[in-house]
């Protein structure tokens, strides 16, 4: 959304809608988006009714970044965007016309999209969230396995990174000298999570580390050899799909880099790898164990799925994101 708001804001008026406006300094410094020319107002998508509506009609474009309700507006054109693949019973009459004021409805992904047109009962379109690999350079590699996500006890979107150490305390008995790192943001109430995963990580040779800044984030990225990812373990797929990986982004900006992806075959993440072409999708945490050792053991598939990992994630870039928008909120 900020992504977009930044590209629209250089040759027009944005509008953020958002009630506490000292989040724009943190975020621009967080997200190293340049959010300078927008414009951080509240949000009039909560008021009542009347003033609502009323509010909405001085506007162009309305961007709605859903969580998973549709609020009525009359803005002259209206894009909905769903990156959450919520199920939700047959749309009522009220939402039908609701729907009929948006000209486009985006998800984030083709497994997000199956989930949202059987909810609505419409054809969405998908554009891939922005990713900056422009921003993340390959280095040199070392032993070592990343895995970035949240270290959050949400339970309904879980990332699994117990799941993660299980595993590596096994490989690491033969893959002698190898690395996990496992990063990601964390809040307060993570702690005690977080405290539970380093207890069980004790005595083996795994990093936590939280809150990084973005330039030491990129630069593990730009030395691991191997990005794992384990969200939607032992979820079902079809009842619970919020609980997946609803696209992937950290895995793109892996292979960015040059980690090779070993990520659980769920969710999102099977639209950004290809097994065994640029990486490998997995089960069972058996078959995470046998495909790193395989990996690790063959330096010259991990170098060749190294170089297939980087050309893909030229097809999640933030030039093709934006050309993706720019050609529906530009037509006639």
């Amino acid at each position: 959304m900020l992504t977009l708001a930044s590209h629209l804001s250089q040759k027009h008026e944005v509008d953020i809608f958002w009630d506490d406006p000292s989040v724009k300094a943190p975020l621009t410094r967080f997200l190293k988006i340049d959010l300078t020319k927008t414009n951080f107002v509240s949000n009039i998508l909560i008021k009542k009714f009347m003033p609502k509506l009323t509010s909405t009609r001085i506007y162009d474009l309305i961007f709605v970044l859903s969580d998973g309700s549709i609020p009525l507006v009359l803005s002259k054109k209206n894009i909905l965007h769903f990156q959450v693949p919520f199920k939700f019973e047959k749309p009522t009459w009220f939402t039908k016309l609701k729907l009929m004021r948006y000209q486009h409805v985006i998800v984030n992904s083709y497994f997000t999209k199956g989930f949202i047109d059987k909810s609505f009962n419409l054809n969405s379109q998908v554009i891939y969230p922005p990713v900056d690999i422009k921003a993340i350079n390959r280095g040199t590699k070392e032993k070592i396995i990343i895995s970035v996500g949240r270290f959050s006890t949400n339970q309904l979107h879980p990332k699994k990174q117990d799941v993660l150490i299980d595993v590596f305390k096994e490989l690491s008995k033969k893959a002698h000298g190898w690395r996990l790192i496992l990063a990601g943001q964390a809040k307060k109430e993570d702690q005690k999570y977080i405290r539970r995963l380093k207890k069980i990580s004790r005595g083996f040779a795994i990093r936590i580390m939280e809150n990084l800044p973005s330039q030491n984030l990129r630069r593990i990225y730009a030395s691991a050899s191997i990005y794992w990812h384990a969200t939607g373990f032992g979820e079902d797929e079809i009842k619970n799909p919020e609980r997946m990986e609803h696209f992937g982004i950290s895995t793109v900006e892996a292979c960015a880099a040059g980690a090779v992806p070993i990520v659980i075959n769920r969710g999102g993440q099977k639209e950004i790898v290809e097994n065994g072409k640029n990486g490998f999708l997995w089960d069972t945490k058996t078959q995470l164990y046998n495909l790193t050792l395989d990996l690790i053991g063959d330096k010259n598939l991990l170098k060749k799925l190294s170089s297939a990992a980087v050309s893909t994630s030229a097809n999640f870039s933030q030039e093709k994101f934006l050309k993706a928008y720019e050609k529906i909120i530009f037509q006639n």
